[in-house]
């Protein structure tokens, strides 16, 4: 059966994985850009919006196993966007442009479906209100034998970890403390027991931590 994966996944020593204070300005909130520093810097980060250089160390060489073997992604409605409630502009389509950088059905998590949207590059959004279980279902018919990625928030990715549906979670430590917003761990006492883990750190400061189902 295809693996579920987390990859990438920014949270602060304080264990907050976005800021408090979501807008169309500030998609990680107060945290701005801070969290994702280290990937931004990558040469994956740049080739991904067809720019060329970037740094080529281990935090490239981790970042860049976030998109082969992926046929479909899952995240929750706070990534694609920071609207609350019934969806009152339907001119929005994400963060990232008329192309988005998935290439695959992305599974949007939220409690007031919409009608599906066809992007530029492969990327469709379908908007469902599914649990964890059912969301993953419907991901792993999308993406024809291909593992399924769970891309965030905190709160999606710790409702798929809670439910035991995570085979490989990859999580960049970085070394800043926010102080509030969204934290990953909470509820997930005793996590690591159900993981092989590993770590490293590297000269960005960033500790990169990897759970991995035996």
């Amino acid at each position: 059966m295809s693996k579920v994966r987390v990859h990438n996944f920014s949270i602060s020593l304080d264990g907050f994985g976005t800021g408090e204070g979501q807008s169309m300005d500030a998609a990680f909130g107060h945290a701005g850009t801070r969290l994702h520093g280290w990937f931004f810097q990558t040469r994956s980060f740049r080739a991904m919006h067809g720019e060329s250089g970037g740094d080529t160390g281990v935090d490239d060489a981790l970042a860049r196993t976030w998109e082969p073997g992926i046929g479909a992604e899952i995240m929750g409605r706070n990534k694609f966007g920071p609207q609350r409630g019934p969806w009152e502009d339907h001119e929005w389509t994400g963060w990232w442009g008329p192309n988005p950088p998935f290439h695959t059905p992305v599974f949007v998590l939220t409690h007031h479906p919409r009608p599906s949207i066809e992007m530029e590059g492969g990327t469709t959004f379908h908007f469902i209100d599914a649990s964890p279980e059912e969301a993953l279902q419907e991901a792993r018919k999308a993406a024809g034998g291909l593992d399924v990625r769970v891309g965030g928030g905190p709160r999606t990715v710790r409702d798929f970890l809670a439910a035991d549906l995570i085979d490989h979670l990859h999580v960049a430590i970085v070394p800043i403390v926010l102080g509030r917003g969204e934290r990953l761990w909470d509820g997930l006492e005793g996590l690591e027991e159900r993981f092989q883990v590993e770590s490293v750190t590297t000269p960005s400061g960033v500790t990169h931590v990897t759970f991995t189902r035996p």
